[in-house]
């Protein structure tokens, strides 16, 4: 029997603007970076990293699926979050709003530090 693979939804503009390192002077460089930490940090989750915005046009690496928005970040995330509520899937966000909204659907939950550590 195949093990199902966790899912991973990073909410990408969150875990970015976690860390002020001057993210805010290249959204889409600062996405490309966190994409590059998911990929390296390995791990037998399915990773999919929801950004928007400037950074919509950052594309998937081996081990990353990025997922750009076509709104609002949070609400693909919620929509994602209910796909993937019943085989089991984390997000990763310090917004407690959005939260909220996934948790309705049974998922669990992680702050930012749990997939970009502060140095």
């Amino acid at each position: 029997m195949d093990a199902v693979r966790r899912v991973l939804i990073v909410d990408g503009a969150n875990v970015v603007g976690s860390v002020p390192d001057g993210w805010w002077r290249d959204r889409r460089g600062a996405a490309v970076r966190l994409r590059d930490l998911l990929a390296d940090r390995g791990g037998d989750e399915e990773v999919v990293l929801v950004v928007e915005g400037a950074a919509r046009g950052v594309e998937s690496v081996p081990g990353v699926r990025v997922d750009p928005a076509p709104g609002s970040g949070d609400d693909r995330i919620v929509e994602l979050a209910a796909a993937y509520a019943e085989s089991g899937c984390v997000v990763v966000t310090a917004d407690r709003e959005l939260r909220e909204r996934v948790r309705a659907y049974g998922v669990e939950c992680v702050g930012p530090r749990a997939v970009r550590p502060v140095d």
